[in-house]
């Protein structure tokens, strides 16, 4: 404790005078406390030293256990070196003996095998010259065990004598044996019964020398065999290509009749396989030369059944002795091409096909494992297709010249026949035309798959371009043509296309039929990629034929709505006739509403049935594109309104508009309902948004028109003007003060309540003030323009490649109705 400690500690102990009485025993037990902590220290000192003195006894004594244990060691070890050198002593005598006994009993033996071999040599001297081949061949084989037990001694004279003596030997019976082979095929096999079974023997003898000898036997052969063939085959009687055949047949009378006499070859040396493949090495040169030194070009049906002949016979040779390119047959594939099935059938013939697939990748994984065998072996990589045949490849331009014309001819035929109409409730709505025309294609693919499969099937799928091209242009001159006019001239899409019910159905059935053509062109050139060389599987492409269905499609569509469209032009002539400024109230809608209603209701439904989804919501998307701004120029055409006139105008718009959302659930395809609704709502929105300006306030007309247009025009401010009756001087006034605010002036409290505006039409050119001339430049030129640019607005098909090209030329000029209607 500290020193506060201890007096704090103190004056708590002795806080009174009268506690002072307890300091004598409290020192008492402290100093008694100080001696028994003394004691206990000097315990432990004395204890420690203790300690320390036995340490060092034990330490004395691990050193002395340790020096006694290395003397031990030492003393082992030098024994152990002692008792290894008596070892070596006693066993230096023996090992002595023993490498003796290896030596001699290693030159006993090597003696003995040599007396074996210069035995064996002898005896197999006598059998060579007495030609005993069978004794032969196994007496070779036992020499040739031994001469490999003396290849460590090569370089003794004796060893080196009796290997040039051996080879002499082999020498003869080689001589021997080509001797003997010689007669084979001569007609001796039919005099000396024992021929063939000498000549077996001489198989024997073969197969025991090297594997040299007997490549030369069988090529000897093989080349002696086919003497004769080029000899016949040669002359000018037979060296003709109407004659390929009979060389087929000869190889295969051949074989046939020699089939028994050459069972003499073992099984092993594919002596027929062999001679195939020289044969058709050799006919392939001839068939070669015989193409190029023709003076003139074969007959195609001479030529086509030459190649046939080769082709089947090779077919033969590849299902006689096999090969690594397994057999498949593309005819059912082909078949599959532009076929129409339900979901199941589809199903079934994709596992199919799938399963073929597996199937062949298997097969070509095996051969892939055997690749590295000799292909003098039957299987084992060569392949007899277009061993022959593919020489005829450059030389088959006639026929695909033979297949053009027939499919062009065939064309012709089917298009003059077509009755260009489909049954009701037909399964696909697709011309016989085309489904008749691919059924030629699929023919003529499956004749010239069998044929060839490189040069000569890309030529051909060449010419099926050329054709499905021809067809596409016969689909774009059926449909029907309209009068000429600018936009006519300019873009190549009459304005004005009178169409019937059945050219209706005509153009629904193109449209139909060109999406067939367009889809099966793509299964087609997928099917000829898979079956023709990979070296022209990369350029079959069917892009451009499908390019061309594609503009065809377009087109049709582009008409069909132009057609529609000429159907309401007596009804919006109609509607300009309407005394609208003398009208004192309003009814029930209008009679050319009720006109443009009966128009729809005939003609909708039917092409609601034919055309697909797909190609009806286009339909509907451009003839609400083309109506709705059609209708609001309409407006302009009419004279003055009075407010009873424009509130049953208002009236029409919306009994119009309902219409047009009805088409969809008339056509029974109401997948394309709210995307279409959302595009007639806003197409319609903009001749409401007109009628309402023109039924505002005279005060408030030109914040009513700047609030719904903020782009529109001064012109067409006054054009409003104009239909709300108001004179010249009025008129005048109102200009003024629009023109100094300027269109751009809007109000939020009433755009907020009403549709979102859209661009403005065109508007009318300078120096046209008088409403009836303004409202037939209208209806002269105004309107037509108006209805192509909304069926040409957002277009990006092949179709409207035209009318673009005409959109780009009008940017150009200052001024005229063009530059106009696409600033609009």
């Amino acid at each position: 404790m500290d020193k506060s400690s201890a007096l704090e500690y103190i004056n708590q102990m002795f806080p009174t005078e009268a506690s002072l009485s307890g300091v004598e025993p409290l020192m008492q037990k402290i100093h008694g406390e100080i001696r028994r902590v003394d004691a206990s220290i000097l315990s432990a000192v004395r204890q420690q030293s203790n300690s320390g003195t036995k340490a060092k006894e034990d330490l004395a004594d691990a050193t002395r256990a340790v020096e006694e244990l290395s003397y031990k060691i030492q003393e082992i070890k030098s024994k152990a070196e002692q008792s290894e050198a008596m070892v070596q002593e006693i066993c230096r005598d023996i090992k002595k003996l023993d490498f003796a006994k290896k030596n001699i009993t290693t030159t006993i033996t090597a003696l003995h095998r040599l007396t074996m071999l210069v035995s064996a040599v002898e005896q197999l001297q006598v059998m060579a010259s007495k030609r005993q081949y069978k004794e032969a061949a196994a007496q070779l084989e036992a020499v040739s065990q031994l001469c490999n037990h003396f290849e460590a001694y090569r370089d003794v004279p004796k060893i080196t004598e009796l290997r040039q003596k051996l080879n002499n030997i082999k020498q003869i019976l080689k001589s021997h044996v080509f001797s003997d082979f010689s007669s084979l095929g001569t007609g001796k096999e039919t005099e000396e019964t024992n021929l063939l079974q000498h000549l077996s023997d001489c198989c024997l003898v073969v197969d025991a020398l090297e594997s040299s000898v007997r490549e030369e036997v069988v090529n000897n052969f093989c080349s002696r065999e086919l003497t004769s063939y080029e000899q016949i085959f040669e002359g000018a009687e037979l060296a003709r290509l109407d004659k390929t055949e009979r060389r087929y047949a000869w190889i295969k009378r051949r074989i046939r009749t020699n089939e028994e006499i050459w069972k003499i070859f073992p099984a092993s040396w594919h002596v027929p396989y062999r001679l195939c493949i020289q044969f058709c090495k050799k006919t392939r040169k001839q068939v070669e030369s015989i193409l190029v030194n023709m003076k003139e070009k074969p007959e195609v049906a001479t030529l086509l059944q030459a190649l046939q002949s080769t082709v089947e016979f090779e077919k033969e040779l590849e299902n006689k002795f096999g090969g690594d390119v397994p057999n498949r047959d593309v005819g059912d594939d082909i078949e599959e091409i532009g076929t129409w099935e339900n979901s199941s059938q589809n199903v079934s013939k994709i596992r199919k096909k799938y399963e073929k697939k597996f199937a062949a990748g298997q097969e070509s994984g095996e051969n892939e494992t055997t690749g590295n065998k000799d292909l003098s072996v039957p299987g084992a990589g060569f392949n007899f297709r277009g061993i022959i045949s593919s020489c005829f490849e450059p030389h088959l331009t006639p026929y695909t010249e033979l297949e053009e014309k027939t499919l062009m001819e065939h064309l012709e035929k089917v298009v003059q026949e077509e009755t260009w109409d489909i049954e009701y409730g037909s399964q696909n709505n697709v011309l016989h035309s085309s489904t008749q025309l691919f059924t030629d294609i699929k023919k003529s693919l499956k004749r010239c798959s069998v044929l060839s499969k490189n040069q000569t099937l890309f030529n051909l799928f060449k010419v099926f371009q050329r054709v499905l091209k021809a067809y596409a242009t016969k689909l774009f001159l059926k449909l029907p043509k309209g009068g000429t006019g600018i936009v006519a001239a300019a873009t190549g899409m009459d304005g004005q296309i009178k169409v019937s019910d059945k050219d209706e159905r005509v153009i629904c059935h193109i449209v139909n039929s060109s999406e067939y053509c367009h889809k099966t062109s793509g299964e087609l050139a997928e099917k000829v990629s898979e079956i023709i060389d990979p070296h022209y599987a990369d350029v079959v492409d069917m892009s451009e034929v499908q390019d061309e269905f594609s503009a065809v499609i377009t087109r049709s569509l582009v008409t069909l709505v132009l057609g529609i469209e000429t159907k309401f032009d007596t009804e919006m002539a109609a509607m300009t006739r309407v005394p609208w400024g003398t009208l004192d109230s309003v009814g029930d809608q209008s009679g050319y509403v009720n006109g443009i209603n009966t128009i729809l209701s005939g003609s909708i439904p039917v092409l609601g049935n034919l055309l697909t989804p797909v190609y009806f919501q286009f339909f509907l998307d451009k003839l609400a594109s083309s109506l709705g701004p059609r209708f609001y120029a309409n407006i302009f055409r009419c004279k003055q309104l009075s407010e009873a006139g424009a509130q049953q105008m208002l009236l029409d718009t919306q009994a119009m508009k309902t219409i047009l959302l009805e088409i969809p659930s008339l056509a029974r395809q109401t997948s394309t309902a709210a995307s279409y609704s959302k595009f007639v709502s806003r197409e319609m929105s903009r001749a409401e948004a007109l009628l309402k300006v023109i039924l505002s306030p005279i005060d408030s007309v030109a914040d009513t028109y700047r609030a719904l247009f903020p782009e529109g025009t001064p012109m067409e401010f006054q054009r409003i003007m104009e239909l709300k009756g108001l004179k010249k001087a009025d008129q005048q006034s109102i200009l003024d003060d629009f023109n100094k605010l300027g269109p751009g002036f809007t109000q939020p409290s009433v755009s907020a309540a009403l549709p979102q505006p859209v661009p403005a039409p065109p508007a009318l050119p300078l120096g046209i003030t008088n409403s009836a001339t303004a409202a037939g430049f209208i209806a002269n030129s105004e309107d037509v323009l108006t209805r192509a640019a909304a069926l040409g607005r957002g277009a990006a098909t092949t179709g409207f490649k035209k009318f673009i090209a005409l959109t780009e030329a009008a940017k150009d000029r200052k001024d005229g109705p063009l530059r106009r209607l696409f600033n609009a």
